[in-house]
Order: structure tokens, then sequence, then C-alpha cells
């Protein structure tokens, strides 16, 4: 097949995209980041059409948006980098034209004239459901946070009228759209993967938690990621006040927007707050940790989940992500509900008081479980596809 992947950015489009090319696909690239950079994640230059200017520009006001949102609440540059896309995409002939939301419409409407089909990829829940649930979190911690703004509210319901297929990444975000009157016909789910052999530990590293927790050492509980509201910031910050003086310690891994500053420092002197690390980095926090903890309230998938399942670490997290898919319940881990920290408080003194069957959960992780790699992801959206051509 001759593929389009069109993406602001990176995203997982990129490991989507070589996974594809190595199953045999034409494909190509279009995204804002410079070509020599999208070469390290294992993309050829031949695959990569680049507009390395709106790149530049996108991560200026992303920067200077951190301390003044507004600046960053403009459809411009959506467009702009939507009209670039369009032109580029109409020059050639596709099978499937491969977009993510946000920055698609120019080129679906123009795939409307020119016939090719086109997959949008949503990566979190409809955007109205995203909207409802961080609006509920915003009058329940009294703060305000970042959320949708008006105008892309409009432009993604837009792209969903105008696509031919909506693809989401786990069962829950499948479901908002159901929820929001988006036909079944229409919707595909395609669970995203992780690169495995990045992110799996070796033996020793796995003895060393074993023997930790069977020790009675703190339990070393880990969360990678933006540190926001969305991501559970308040129900975390329950935990962690509520785990104060019992054999437990957190670790954060991650960015911490404005919004959440006030919040990180009533806790401060209970989490260890390490900053944003590069992918190639976070392996060796999973590494150093026992558990994971992701208590979101809303994740289309929750990337982060499938890198803490290849490093062995059993997970606690919601049923808002792609926990249910992922977890085996009792297993690998938990999935519990959002908005509930004390089930996480309760799970968490499960696992200070049992021990010997955490330590066998993180052996049982190791020796059988699988995590879900590129290369079946790449063969399932290749399904997709051919069910839909033919």
């Amino acid at each position: 097949m001759r593929i389009a992947v069109v993406v602001p950015g990176r995203f997982f489009a990129f490991d989507l995209a070589v996974a594809l090319i190595r199953r045999g696909h034409d494909v190509t690239v279009f995204t804002n980041y410079p070509v020599w950079a999208a070469q390290r994640f294992g993309l050829r230059s031949e695959n990569i059409r680049s507009f390395w200017m709106h790149g530049v520009v996108s991560r200026i006001v992303n920067r200077l948006g951190q301390a003044l949102p507004s600046l960053c609440d403009t459809p411009e540059l959506h467009r702009i980098f939507g009209r670039w896309a369009a032109k580029e995409i109409s020059r050639e002939n596709w099978d499937i034209v491969h977009l993510y939301s946000g920055t698609a419409q120019e080129v679906l409407e123009g795939g409307r004239r020119a016939g090719y089909y086109t997959q949008l990829v949503r990566a979190s829940a409809h955007i109205r459901v995203q909207d409802r649930l961080l609006a509920e979190e915003e009058t329940r911690s009294g703060q305000a946070i970042e959320r949708p703004a008006a105008w892309m509210i409009a432009r993604e319901e837009r792209e969903y009228e105008l696509c031919d297929e909506i693809v989401t990444v786990s069962g829950f975000a499948y479901n908002t759209f159901l929820e929001e009157g988006i036909r079944e016909t229409k919707l595909r789910l395609l669970p995203l993967g992780v690169d495995v052999s990045h992110f799996r530990p070796d033996a020793g590293l796995v003895a060393e938690r074993r023997r930790r927790i069977r020790a009675g050492d703190p339990l070393r509980v880990l969360y990678v990621g933006v540190v926001s509201y969305q991501k559970g910031l308040l129900d975390f910050a329950r935990v962690v006040e509520a785990m104060r003086g019992l054999r437990v310690q957190f670790r954060f891994v991650g960015r911490i927007p404005p919004e959440s500053r006030s919040a990180i420092g009533r806790i401060s002197d209970a989490v260890e707050i390490i900053p944003h690390q590069p992918q190639s980095e976070l392996p060796y926090w999973y590494a150093q940790s026992d558990l994971f903890m992701f208590p979101t309230i809303q994740d289309g998938f929750g990337v982060v989940l499938a890198q803490a399942n290849a490093s062995a670490l059993p997970i606690l997290t919601t049923t808002n992500c792609c926990g249910p898919e992922l977890i085996r319940e009792g297993k690998t881990g938990w999935t519990l509900p959002i908005r509930e920290p004390q089930a996480f408080v309760d799970r968490l003194l499960w696992c200070d008081q049992n021990r010997s069957q955490l330590a066998d959960m993180v052996e049982h992780l190791y020796q059988t479980f699988r995590p879900r790699d590129w290369s079946s992801v790449a063969e399932d959206f290749e399904a997709i596809c051919l069910q839909r051509l033919h």
C-alpha cells in the first residue's frame, strides 16, 4: 500500500511508519520535524517530507505558552500546517492518508475532492468527553487547568465528520465516540505498542527489585509523564498525603506545568521530582522502581503504561486509558475507578503487606508477559486498511 502519514510532531506516528516500512509498504511521513531529527527514530530521508519552519515556530510558541497560555490559544498554526500538508498530499496518489486530529481538516477537505481514503487518529477520548472530564476536574480541584479551546472542539468535530474512519487507541476512547453519537461502522480500534527491547530490563535488575520488595525496603512508586490534573494529579497528591510515614517512596519523572506547581509544592517533601527526560533515559527510571502508578482522568492510551509493562513493573491505573486491555487484573497490575484515591491507597497497602505475592508478580511479568510491539500494531493497521480498501 502507498500510505501518507500526516503528523505535526512525532507522537507514535514515527514508530508506526517504521514498522509499516519493514512490512514492505511505501510510506511517506509529512511532519514538522526536521529530516535529521526524524531520522533519529529510524526513518530514512526518502520517507520524510518536512515543514521544519512550522516546527520551529510551534516550539517557540509552546514554550512561551507555558508562561502565557493564551499565546497558544490560536488556530492559525494548525491551519498553516494543514494547508501545507494538503498541498503536498494533492501532488500524488495514495491508498491511505493517515492523519492526526487537530491539524487534519484541510487535508480531509482535499481528500473529499481527490477521492483518497482518510483515517483520522484521535489519541485521546472524544474531544467533548475530554473537555467535560477536565471541566469536572477544574470544579473538583478549584484550579484553572488547560482544556480544549472552543475553536479546537469545533475543528476536531469537523474532522470527525469529514474523515472516512476514526482510529482510536483504547477501548475507553472508542466508547467515548459511541457515547457522542459516532456510528460504530466509522470507528476502528488500534491499540499501540512499545519498543520491547528498549524497555525490557536485564534479569539482574529484576532480581534486585524482587530482593528489595521481599526485604521490606520502601516500595518505590514511579509516575512518568506530564504532572497535570488531567493525569490525576489531585488524586496522586491525596495518595501521597495518605501514605506519609509508611514504607512507600514516590518519584515523578516529567514536566510540571504552571497549573500544577502549587499542588506539587504541598507534597514536594514526600515526592522526588525528576525533570522531563528523553525517552532514551526512561528505562533507567523504570528499572529503579517497584511499582508504576498512573491515576489518569483521561488518556487515549497512555504509552507510559506499555513502557512500564515492558519493564516488568506492576501497574496501578484507572479505567480511563488502555489499562483494561493492557493489564491482567491481579496478575500484572490493577485498574481502579477514576477519582477514588482511597482505592489506590488500599492497593498500595496491600502491596506493602503482601511482599511475597508482589515479588512473584514481578517475576511473572518478566518471565511470561509479552507486551505488544510495533510490528503487531503495523500488522493490525494493515488488516484494517485492507478491509476498507477491498
